[in-house]
């Protein structure tokens, strides 16, 4: 089961760091990513983590801004944003599969946190 953390209200050019965690197991053997879903759009991947942290696949819209990481000692992995724009306000969910390499479509994740409402004024 995965919970999602950390989402508020930011202005454009402000940060805020999401956060997930995994509660009765553990990432080691999972790929992990974050998604978002603004109103009347679709969910769409955001930025995402193979399941040895080696390499890391993101959107461009997030490119240079944005950036995953993960903790395997708190069991918990991260979403950095910066210079944050209107644009980026979504719900953020965070997610899981298990398998070794990243894939951008959700309908591959078996394990979703809730999701956490990100909004970025203007």
């Amino acid at each position: 089961q995965l919970q999602a953390f950390g989402g508020g209200l930011v202005q454009a050019g402000g940060s805020l760091r999401l956060s997930c965690t995994a509660s009765g197991g553990t990432f080691s053997r999972y790929s992990v990513g974050w998604f978002r879903q603004a109103p009347g759009k679709e969910r769409e991947f955001v930025i995402g983590m193979n399941w040895g942290g080696s390499r890391t696949t993101f959107a461009d819209s997030v490119k240079g801004r944005f950036t995953i990481s993960r903790d395997t000692a708190k069991n918990t992995f991260y979403l950095q944003m910066n210079s944050l724009k209107p644009e980026d306000t979504a719900v953020y969910s965070c997610a899981a599969r298990r398998a070794s390499v990243i894939n951008r479509s959700p309908s591959q994740y078996a394990y979703w946190g809730q999701g956490t409402q990100v909004t970025v004024s203007s």
